[in-house]
């Protein structure tokens, strides 16, 4: 395993016992090599998982739950995001009929 990720034997062997941190592109190379997805390699069989995403220096971002819920927590925000997305179509749509009308009350009123 560690030769097909390009890992000396005692980098691999510290992420299998748990002592080296293991990054996302590491683990979607993991994931790659056994032919299954991300998400499935980072199940948590009841045990608590932690992202943690840091964008710079000085910014980062903790996430912490157990699998169920960070599923859960995913398709709240899903039909949120719909809902959102259905809302902003239904203004777009507003705003078209207002300013159809205000058009025609300026043909009426040049009349």
């Amino acid at each position: 395993m560690a030769e097909k990720l390009n890992m000396s034997l005692n980098g691999y062997a510290k992420i299998e016992r748990g002592e080296s941190k293991i990054y996302l592109y590491k683990l979607e190379q993991i994931a790659h090599v056994f032919d299954i997805d991300v998400v499935e390699l980072m199940q948590s069989d009841g045990k608590n998982i932690c992202f943690q995403i840091n964008e710079n220096s000085y910014l980062s971002t903790n996430y912490y739950g157990d699998n169920e819920a960070l599923m859960i927590e995913n398709e709240r925000l899903k039909l949120s995001l719909s809902y959102n997305q259905q809302l902003l179509e239904q203004k777009d749509n507003e705003i078209q009929l207002l300013k159809e009308m205000v058009s025609l009350l300026k043909q009426d009123k040049q009349s």
